[in-house]
């Protein structure tokens, strides 16, 4: 009989037990200790273990402000223009009378906006200052008082220019700079920052010992000094909106521009035929900013007010009489003067507009206007 403890087993050899324990313990520490200890595997022997190169991004340098963007992109087409006129005295003798003001460069051949009282026919001698340095004598290839706009040409090839933006988008408080020479050309391409105050604005002025009104105006509290007149009034993406015209020299922070719409489609009629006539429709207008000024009883909510009318002229023959309201030109609200003489000016003269008004007992009614000259 055997004993228990002699069975007839076969037990590992003692080397055969290290070789095990070893690899146990080698997988042990390779793959699952680093796991739930270290938290990441270790890599397996012979795998390249460098760290992997991160490609390093350096932005590119940005302006810092609104202002310094638009003043890199827009100052060269920024102008300084000076005139010589003659005043007379004592209906004898004539004093040479030197302006400077601004303006600013929308066509690459030269062709430049600025104020009526910056150039105008009457002026005996124009110099453009450019932003390289150059002069170049400008000739006024239009030019009216009431608007107090002109357009300048100058012979040069490749200028840089800025683009005109929408004046009926801008809204009041958004971002504007004026760029300009105030005080003279000793300061050139000043630039201004500051927000749109309001919009529709009409500024009674007197010229030349006479009254007149400007209409629809956009006021701004960016700083504009005498000389920054004819200068763009410019938004954040650098599109003129405006041209400066005014300072109310009574108070801070009043500045006014001409919004820029009126002045598309001049600037193009003269580029493409070297003038331009505005159609003539044959009334005398307000609208509701400027009726407040003319006649305290008229009050219209919409619209451009009828206050006068050419017996002979073309709204006349139409069907327009004196009171109507004149709603709509081609389909396109005219709330504004401003808006009104955008339409008018983009047409030509002998073009046919279709008009709505209203009537002096409300009736709403519609006439087709052949626009005269």
């Amino acid at each position: 009989m055997q004993n228990g403890d002699n069975r007839n087993v076969k037990r590992p050899s003692y080397l055969t037990t290290v070789i095990v324990i070893a690899v146990i313990t080698s997988l042990i520490f390779t793959y699952i200790a680093p796991k739930f200890l270290w938290g990441k595997v270790i890599p397996l022997p012979y795998t390249n273990t460098a760290p992997l190169k991160k490609e390093v991004i350096i932005p590119k340098a940005e302006p810092s402000t609104i202002a310094e963007a638009v003043a890199k992109k827009d100052t060269q087409a920024v102008v300084g223009i000076s005139s010589i006129e003659y005043e007379r005295q004592y209906y004898i003798l004539e004093k040479q009378v030197e302006g400077v003001g601004s303006g600013f460069i929308v066509d690459k051949n030269g062709y430049i906006i600025t104020n009526n009282h910056v150039a105008s026919p009457e002026s005996k001698k124009l110099t453009i200052y450019l932003s390289d340095g150059s002069t170049l004598p400008g000739k006024v290839l239009w030019s009216d008082s009431t608007l107090d706009l002109s357009v300048v040409k100058i012979n040069a090839k490749n200028l840089p220019t800025i683009p005109l933006g929408d004046s009926d988008k801008v809204q009041v408080g958004q971002t504007v700079i004026a760029i300009g020479n105030p005080l003279g050309l000793r300061f050139e391409r000043i630039v201004t920052s500051g927000i749109i105050s309001a919009l529709n604005r009409s500024l009674p002025l007197e010229e030349n010992n006479k009254q007149k009104i400007m209409e629809d105006l956009i006021q701004t509290d960016a700083s504009i000094n005498p000389g920054n007149s004819g200068g763009p009034l410019v938004d954040a993406q650098g599109n003129a909106i405006g041209i400066n015209t005014a300072k109310v020299t009574t108070a801070e922070g009043l500045g006014f521009a001409i919004p820029i719409n009126i002045v598309k489609p001049i600037i193009k009629k003269v580029i493409a035929t070297g003038t331009f006539k505005a159609p003539y429709l044959g009334i005398v207008g307000y609208d509701r900013e400027i009726a407040s000024y003319i006649n305290a009883d008229v009050v219209i909510a919409e619209g451009i007010y009828v206050a006068d009318i050419d017996p002979a002229g073309p709204a006349k023959k139409a069907g327009i009489k004196k009171g109507y309201i004149l709603l709509e030109v081609d389909g396109k609200p005219v709330d504004t003067m401003v808006q009104l003489k955008t339409v008018i000016y983009s047409r030509n003269i002998g073009d046919k507009v279709s008009v709505k008004y209203r009537t002096l007992t409300g009736n709403i009614g519609m006439t087709t206007i052949t626009l005269g000259k």
